[in-house]
C-alpha cells in the first residue's frame, strides 16, 4: 500500500480530529501541525514494523457549514 487516508474534522473543543480509513487509528491535535505530528506517532504505534507504514499520508479535511435560509 502506498498511502493511508485520514478524515480530518474540526472539533469545537479540541481543535482537529483524524480517523484513518480502513484502520483503527484515531488521534487529535489543537492545530493542523500538531495533528500531523500526532498522526505520525499514531502510525508508529499502530504498525509494529516501520517499513509497513505507507509512505504517503493523505489528509481529507471535512468542513461543515450551516447557514439559515430566511
Amino acid at each position: 500500500m502506498n498511502e493511508i487516508i485520514f478524515i480530518v474534522e474540526e472539533d469545537v473543543e479540541s481543535g482537529y480530529t483524524a480517523k484513518a480509513l480502513g484502520y483503527s487509528i484515531f488521534t487529535e491535535g489543537e492545530t493542523i501541525e500538531e495533528l500531523k505530528e500526532n498522526i505520525k506517532d499514531a502510525l508508529e504505534c499502530h504498525f509494529e514494523d516501520k517499513s509497513d507504514i505507507p509512505p504517503v499520508v493523505r489528509l481529507h479535511q471535512v468542513k461543515e457549514e450551516l447557514f439559515a435560509y430566511a
